[in-house]
């Protein structure tokens, strides 16, 4: 018999987790949009507020019934979501990520409401889950996930910068916005181009520099946003740990596997999938080292990756019938 008082206490988290997610997400994208200080450490705090509300939760789940509370997808979403915002908390205060905060939150705060559709209430595992590969596969796997949806978002952030350039580019209205001060705006670009003093959000994105010069409000916005360069080597560095991540996750489910069904590999459509995810990740890692396929085109790999992800994620569990599969 649970305690009624525990089960209280498990009910309000979940509330309060989802009510700081979102809160969250609404005041970070905020600082977004407007780079204010004060959203900044309010977005800070309800960041840290709502990863700790998330493993409370879970450790109070698992408190009550004694049942690992990673047996389900009620769960597994609970730990991506924190995990999630666990890792943008590290990245973020590293380099000073915060901006990416409204992305992040907002996508947890999306998978922990749809968690709670999936919460089957406090039953045991079943059998086949009753091992201790569990306690060692799924954090490991969903840490993984976790990880390539910050790399997601940062990739984002980097696409909007990248396709804003060349929309600066393709017109020269924008730098005779300021009729005024055309030609000062003109040698300013020439400038931006040639200085090898200049710095590399201003080299690498002159017709934003310039058209921000000139009093463009828009420009002057993306000029606040961190360099291509930097956005490109922050999403290396978070696939960077995502993928031994998942390739160490991939490792312990074949053992898992081994022990349950006598066959380290049987091509499950959810082995299949986290193959095929690897292989992208992989395939990103390797073609960052050079040069022709950093900044636009990693981007759209990290993005390609986390499709992948999601779909070995809750495509393979839901929708297709398998031994990993929730419908079963």
């Amino acid at each position: 018999m649970l305690d009624p008082l525990k089960v209280a206490i498990d009910h309000d988290l979940v509330v309060v987790t989802l009510a700081t997610y979102v809160v969250g997400t609404l005041v970070l994208i905020g600082f977004f949009l407007m780079r204010t200080e004060m959203l900044k450490r309010a977005g800070i705090v309800l960041s840290v507020s709502a990863c700790a509300l998330q493993f409370a939760e879970l450790g109070t789940r698992w408190n009550m019934t004694g049942v690992w509370p990673l047996t389900n997808l009620y769960g597994s979403l609970s730990l991506f979501s924190g995990l999630g915002v666990l890792i943008f908390i590290a990245f973020a205060s590293k380099y000073d990520l915060w901006l990416i905060g409204g992305g992040v939150l907002g996508l947890s705060a999306i998978a922990f409401g749809y968690a709670t559709t999936w919460n089957e209430g406090y039953m045991p595992a079943v059998p086949a889950l009753q091992s201790y590969w569990i306690k060692v596969h799924v954090p490991l796997v969903v840490s993984s996930y976790a990880s390539f949806m910050v790399a997601f978002v940062v990739s984002c952030l980097y696409l909007l910068k990248a396709y804003s350039e060349r929309r600066f580019s393709s017109g020269t209205a924008v730098v005779r916005a300021n009729a005024a001060g055309a030609g000062t705006v003109s040698m300013k670009v020439a400038t931006a181009r040639t200085s090898m003093d200049a710095n590399a959000a201003r080299t690498e994105t002159p017709q934003i520099a310039a058209a921000a010069e000139s009093g463009d409000p828009f420009a002057l916005w993306l000029a606040g946003l961190p360099s291509l360069a930097r956005l490109d080597m922050l999403t290396y560095r978070i696939v960077a740990v995502g993928l031994p991540l998942l390739t160490v996750g991939i490792i312990t489910g074949a053992m898992w596997a081994n022990e349950a069904w006598g066959a380290y590999w049987s091509w499950d459509p959810k082995e299949t999938a986290a193959l095929v995810s690897w292989i992208v990740y992989a395939g990103f890692m390797h073609l960052h080292t050079r040069s022709a396929w950093r900044g636009e085109r990693s981007a759209w790999v990290s993005i390609a990756g986390f499709a992948t992800i999601m779909f070995c994620y809750l495509g393979v569990n839901i929708w297709i019938s398998g031994l990993h599969s929730y419908k079963m």
